[in-house]
């Protein structure tokens, strides 16, 4: 299972803990494309890094993801699309290299890797598939993460191996009333004696199909408003836990998104996660931090999609020359690769905020709104650059144009994004 690359990942990681930068760490440029390379010591013994260097570690993860991306998805991409279903081979395979509990400790037969690791497992996979990068981002972003958190020795105990070995989770949030005002949501859980019941719906819940358990969110104190809002573990096999259709989507077909229904649910109170009534800061926080996933998303996507994009433009001849030679293409295409540069970089610096345990929201908030912004222009431009060949399902590039479209929508639109840029910055001001 996770047993490969925490073997890896512990013998790289030996003596060397993961946030410490020195001298003795060697890191290296993202692209592959792109030698290796050392980074000095100044004079004053500082090693100053550029946001886009990694530990032996998280270059290994990234490779390996690499090349588990073209070998295993890349055949698989297509007929996923296009039947709107998952392969269980992809959804094994992420769990038998340890993908889907990258931060879990290795006690729990978690990975025990960065959060930076996560970020670039999330944008490679995004490279070849959204929709497969979509699941294994929620899974550690967001369900492993509030497990680790809050839950009891015994709740981690009984989810987190099963998590990293061979169970989905799911996080219920959104309702048909409750979008991006999250906390208006109408499930309630009503106590009686030492159990809750469960009562209503939930729409657009992502990994449903494949999930064994769900993370729902639920007011269980009216009264209180969005403050009795709790958080409650629910397996799938509960009685009156319905899953719904899936949903006919434009973009992320692969990735299941299905509405929940609760009819009389009973959980006992051991399933809460977290404490009673403190379910909207939790689902505040891990968006939070979701946000910087999705930006890896996003960026891993259009980054795919221009990798697809630019061999074309130099093979394709118009009028006795390459498309890339005209001074018109290579203005567009060099406006493309500085935002996406740009946007690897804001990623990079909101996830590197967190791991360092500084504030991020802001800077979390301004990856995932740039990030989606420009992945639905860096995909439209490539359709636009392909030409009449990109507008068909013979290349991916339409797929991609397809997927993109939701990084601007999921995790909070880019209007609310811009919503809360602006109120740090009325704070700062």
């Amino acid at each position: 299972m996770a047993g490969v690359l925490l073997r890896s990942v512990q013998t790289l990681s030996r003596g060397v803990p993961r946030s410490l930068v020195t001298s003795q760490t060697l890191h290296y440029r993202l692209k592959s494309s792109k030698p290796d390379v050392i980074i000095e010591q100044s004079r004053d013994g500082v090693v100053h890094t550029p946001l886009d260097t990694f530990t032996d570690e998280e270059i290994m993860i990234r490779d390996m993801v690499r090349k588990f991306s073209q070998e295993r998805i890349a055949p698989l991409v297509k007929s996923m699309d296009t039947n709107s279903k998952m392969e269980a081979s992809v959804i094994q395979g992420l769990f038998e290299l340890g993908l889907m509990g990258i931060e879990v400790d290795p006690k729990y037969g978690g990975t025990g890797a960065s959060f930076i690791s996560s970020m670039l497992v999330i944008e490679e996979l995004a490279k070849v598939d959204p929709s497969v990068s979509v699941t294994c981002d929620i899974q550690n972003t967001l369900i492993n993460a509030l497990f680790m958190r809050l839950g009891t020795e015994e709740q981690k105990d009984t989810y987190l191996p099963r998590l990293c070995k061979d169970m989905v989770g799911s996080f219920c949030l959104s309702e048909a009333e409750s979008g991006s005002d999250a906390f208006s949501l109408r499930t309630t859980a009503t106590k009686k004696k030492d159990y809750f019941v469960i009562n209503g719906s939930k729409m657009w819940i992502s990994n449903s199909e494949q999930a064994g358990v769900f993370l729902v969110m639920a007011n269980a104190n009216q009264s209180a408003g969005y403050k009795g809002i709790t958080c409650f573990i629910v397996p799938k096999d509960t009685e009156g836990f319905h899953i719904g259709k899936k949903e006919d989507k434009l973009g992320l077909r692969a990735s299941s998104t299905c509405s929940l229904t609760f009819d009389n649910v009973k959980v006992p109170e051991s399933s809460i996660l977290g404490t009673f009534g403190q379910g909207y800061k939790y689902a505040i926080e891990m968006l939070n931090e979701g946000r910087i996933g999705i930006a890896a998303q996003m960026l891993g996507l259009a980054q795919g999609c221009f990798d697809q994009t630019i061999p074309y433009t130099k093979q394709r001849i118009q009028f006795g020359k390459r498309i890339f030679d005209f001074q018109g293409m290579q203005h567009q295409i060099a406006q493309i690769a500085t935002q996406l540069e740009a946007t690897r970089l804001l990623t990079y610096n909101a996830a590197r905020l967190r791991e360092a345990g500084k504030p991020f929201k802001k800077e979390a908030c301004m990856a995932k709104y740039f990030s989606s912004e420009v992945a639905c222009l860096t995909t439209s431009k490539c359709m636009e650059w392909m030409g009449g060949v990109g507008f068909t399902k013979d290349y991916p590039i339409e797929k991609y144009y397809r997927d993109a479209k939701i990084g601007t929508i999921y995790e909070g639109t880019s209007n609310i994004q811009l919503s809360t840029i602006a109120k740090f910055l009325d704070k700062e001001y």
